[in-house]
């Protein structure tokens, strides 16, 4: 098995990210679609400022229950709960570094990007569901 190929080959291509500015209500609704990766990136002005993983999410919401007008959702923002150094890699990375990044335990997921540009991002689970089909 090949696990010196680009990263780019198995990333999420098309991600979706949330500014700083926008309120914890939007989080939740994409928080809340089906096969979704459970980190947003935060982007602003085009460039990589954090990230939100579900977990940093449920942690601020506390016992909040899943009406948009709870105060949680409308009272915070993304630039309150964001981690602001996510892990990144470039799209030259291989699979095996990745792998060997998120086997660490620290994240378990990746932003892949060039130069503050997003061009992707990696999951712990993306990376198994690569080395089970192959």
């Amino acid at each position: 098995m090949n696990n010196n190929i680009p990263i780019s080959k198995i990333m999420t291509t098309v991600v979706v990210s949330v500014d700083p500015s926008q309120k914890l209500v939007d989080v939740k609704h994409i928080f809340e679609k089906e096969k979704f990766h459970h980190h947003i990136p935060v982007i602003e002005n085009g460039k990589l400022k954090g990230i939100i993983s579900l977990v940093d999410f449920l942690y601020a919401i506390k016992n909040a229950s899943l009406d948009d007008n709870e105060q949680e959702y409308q009272n915070l923002f993304v630039k309150d709960i964001m981690s602001a150094h996510p892990a990144t890699k470039s799209t030259s990375a291989t699979i095996n570094e990745v792998a060997e990044e998120l086997a660490k335990g620290r994240v378990h997921a990746i932003v892949i990007s060039d130069d503050g540009d997003v061009k992707g991002i990696v999951s712990t689970a993306d990376v198994i569901r690569y080395f089970l089909n192959n």
